[in-house]
């Protein structure tokens, strides 16, 4: 804890104190306990091991300038594990008892939560999983809902500052009616494959077109793309992408800011008339990109001077960054105050 470099921290795991932990059996939840042990025992038959019943969250606390902290967006994220789980046909906690658990494991390790300043924060991961045996392809009849924390730094190196992302023909993110709209861990353990070779080319991200026509841009890597045009903030609609709740506040942020929002289908070609792009989430808030490169086109699209993030990207992340952080005022209630 002493060594913990604030201001110079990555995204990766550091130990904290404790995690929360609640076991459904025989129809319930039991209890919520918080313990300081980092594994978990858990059967060799396990379906979350062998037919993939995974789900998780991310959200982020921050400490304000007061002294306070803040969760961003606590019960959206419960909710959007609830869709998860229903899809998955797991057990699913509810709102009451995933806020009870995200909440008292910030308490337990407040001591991680990184200084106002640094521009480092306290990463949240809920995980439910199915902790029941079974050989058929069948739900589990046993869960288990855990909730850890960690703190982190930006997720990519460069920060807030453009990256370069690069189209992906060759892998779907999620098929058409697949599970690319809920949280499940089999979407991101199916996507290391495009996210190592983007990064073995030199760049920081992928572009994923739809799977069922190879036309429409379906997502950033692990984050929802978003483009502007003039005065409008346009994003992707489509059933395989993960309704995010960064950009379901950025596009609130947007349109009380004088923007024109547009849910829709995004063609590749059309980024060329973008004056700006790029990919937000819980993990980065916003990543300007520089450009998209199209390999098979050899066609790369570019974006802004390629050194700053531009003008709307700017404004949108410093009043969702001002929200988070108690900077400025919050009126649409989604902060939970501690």
């Amino acid at each position: 804890m002493e060594n913990i470099d604030w201001k110079n921290l990555g995204f990766a795991y550091i130990k904290t104190d404790s995690n929360a932990r609640c076991y459904w059996k025989d129809g319930k939840w039991g209890q919520l306990q918080l313990t300081t042990d980092e594994y978990i025992p858990l059967h060799m038959a396990a379906t979350s091991l062998h037919y993939g019943q995974a789900a998780f969250e991310g959200l982020k606390a921050f400490r304000g300038n007061d002294g306070k902290i803040r969760i961003f967006r606590l019960e959206e994220n419960a909710k959007r594990m609830i869709s998860s789980a229903e899809y998955l046909r797991m057990a699913a906690p509810s709102v009451e008892l995933f806020s009870r658990a995200v909440i008292e494991v910030v308490k337990a390790n407040e001591r991680f939560i990184p200084p106002y300043g640094t521009g480092a924060s306290l990463y949240i991961r809920p995980l439910l999983i199915g902790s029941g045996a079974q050989v058929g392809v069948k739900p589990a009849d046993e869960f288990l809902f855990l909730v850890f924390v960690t703190p982190v730094g930006p997720y990519y190196k460069e920060g807030f500052h453009p990256i370069k992302a690069i189209v992906d023909r060759d892998h779907d993110r999620a098929a058409p009616l697949g599970t690319g709209h809920i949280k499940a861990g089999g979407n991101y353990g199916a996507s290391l494959i495009s996210g190592d070779w983007a990064h073995e080319l030199g760049y920081s991200s992928v572009i994923y077109l739809d799977a069922a026509h190879k036309k429409y841009i379906d997502e950033c890597g692990a984050m929802n793309f978003f483009g502007v045009r003039g005065n409008s903030y346009i994003t992707p609609q489509s059933h395989s992408v993960l309704p995010s709740i960064t950009n379901m506040s950025l596009c609130r942020l947007a349109e009380d800011m004088g923007m024109t929002v547009e849910r829709r289908n995004i063609a590749l070609e059309e980024v060329e008339t973008f004056d700006e792009a790029g990919g937000c989430g819980t993990a980065a808030v916003i990543s300007p990109l520089s450009s998209i490169f199209d390999p098979q086109n050899e066609k790369t699209y570019t974006f802004g001077d390629g050194v700053t993030a531009g003008k709307w990207s700017t404004l949108l992340y410093n009043r969702l960054r001002g929200i988070q952080l108690g900077d400025q005022a919050d009126p649409y209630g989604w902060n939970t105050v501690l």
